[in-house]
Formats: C-alpha cells, structure tokens, sequence
C-alpha cells in the first residue's frame, strides 16, 4: 500500500521532473545472488534459471532541470509488485552535483558524481550498425561522417577527490547519412512507455519509495554496446568496505551478458515525485 507524501524537492523544481535528450536502454541478463545484494529482503525477484533482467540506462539529457549531463544508471534487476515488475538501480551515476543532489535526497537514488569522457574514433568498413542518431546526440555532435565510428565513454566515479575507474562502453554506428537527412523510419516509431521503479534504503534516504518515468520518443532496436572494466574485482563482503563490494557489484552487472539494446530518440521524460510504500 502507497501513501501520498511527497518527498522534498530541494531547488529542482516542482515535480513533474522533465528531461529532453536521447539515450540506449541495454538489457542484460544478471546472476540473481548478484541483483540480491541491492534489492530488500522484503522483495521478491523475478528470475529464471538463477538469473533476473538487469543492465543499463545511458543518457545524455539536452535540457533538465539540472541543465546538461549524462547519466548511467545500473540496473541491478526487476522485483515483483503486483500486478507488475518494477526495476531497481544499483547505482546512479551523473556528471552533475545538481542531479546527484537531487536523485540522493528526492528519488532516494544510489546517486554518485562521475566523469564522463568520450572518445571518437573513425574506422573504416561497411558494417552497419545502430546508435547513429544516439551517437549525434551524446556531445559528439561534430562526429565525422565517415562510413563507421565509434565512441569509447570511459565512466570514472569521483569518491572524496578521487577518481575509479567504473567502465568503459563502446558504441559503434554507420553514419552513412547527415543529421539533417535522418527520417522518422530511421530513428524508429514514436512511442509512449511507462517505467516503474523502486528506490529508497540509502543513507540520503531511508525510505522505501516507488516512482514512475513516463517516456515519449521514437524507438529502435540497435546493436549492444560492448562494456569492459577497470580489471579483476573482487566480491569480499567482510574485507571490502560496503562502498566498495556495492560498486564491484555494479560493475559485474555491466559486465554481464547483453540481451537487447533499444535507442531513445527524441526522448522527453516525465518524472513524477516518489511516493513512499508502506508494507
């Protein structure tokens, strides 16, 4: 059962939050003891055969009420609530102190400040690919228009004046035509989506809340993006700090085996103020 208190907004604005950009949506298949480590007891996972529906979410939002920023958030799994799912993020990562303000004490978000570096390469070959119109949109919009790029975002997660290497994730896209000749059937149909999802249990804020991103766009399926990691991670839960063990965590489901990837084009996001369960 849900109540109505609303969670203080700070200076974001009244709720509802929107965001304008584009963004990919990989869905990746995650070890279910994995997911288990983020989501409370009191929620039941839904998996198959030791496994849940996690992955990620990559945008780059043109206008917010924190202005311009990327954003990967890690998605650690999806839970049951009746008569629905709803996914759960194990961390959140924004090149924005604003955003990450905001997401910690309003949507009670596992929100951390990173650096977002992005590197384009032109490659020659006639693969084609997706992520053309994405790849325009994520602040690299002077790509050159060669038969193949790619673009290498390196995520490093900045903890008390220190940076950590997160992941790297390649896209790769034929860009065989200019922006101003994309048309709708390129960049996919336009669709309407609702994403539930849980949040809460942080130190920012301790309660447990459920919020919904409602999502206009034009949608299309694009090949995965490749993630690689810093290296080796360890998963000791008595001898890393539980900052550490949750970020290891994290970084294993980006490492983990890629289902589908989706494009969001023309994206406006609509983010109402959570709402806090009670059980």
């Amino acid at each position: 059962m849900e109540t109505k208190e609303a969670i203080s907004q700070l200076e974001y604005g009244k709720p509802p939050w929107v965001f304008k950009g584009s963004a990919l949506y990989q869905l990746h298949l995650v070890k279910a003891e994995t997911a288990r480590a983020f989501i409370p007891k009191e929620f039941k996972l839904v998996e198959a055969f030791g496994y849940t529906l996690g992955g990620f979410f990559l945008a780059n939002y043109e206008d917010s009420p924190a202005g311009i920023f990327d954003e990967l958030v890690v998605i650690a799994g999806i839970v049951w609530n009746p008569p629905t799912s709803c996914a759960w993020a194990a961390r959140v990562l924004v090149n924005s102190d604003k955003a990450c303000a905001h997401g910690r004490k309003d949507v009670g978000l596992p929100s951390q400040v990173a650096n977002f570096t992005k590197k384009v390469t032109a490659v020659t070959g006639t693969k084609k690919g997706g992520f053309g119109n994405f790849l325009s949109k994520i602040s690299m919009k002077d790509c050159p228009s060669t038969s193949k790029n790619c673009i290498d975002i390196q995520v490093k997660e900045m903890n008390n004046h220190t940076t950590i290497n997160m992941c790297s994730i390649n896209l790769s896209s034929s860009v065989v035509t200019k922006p101003q000749d994309d048309s709708k059937k390129w960049m996919g149909p336009a669709i309407k989506i609702s994403l539930p999802s849980f949040s809460g249990r942080t130190e920012y804020n301790p309660h447990l809340l459920k919020y919904c991103c409602e999502i206009e766009c034009r949608l299309r399926a694009v090949s995965a993006a490749r993630v690689s990691g810093p290296g080796p991670c360890t998963f000791d839960k008595d001898k890393d700090t539980k900052e550490e063990y949750q970020r290891n965590l994290s970084i294993a489901v980006m490492l983990s085996k890629p289902l589908l990837a989706v494009e969001f084009n023309s994206l406006k996001m609509k983010v109402e103020a959570p709402t806090v369960v009670s059980q």
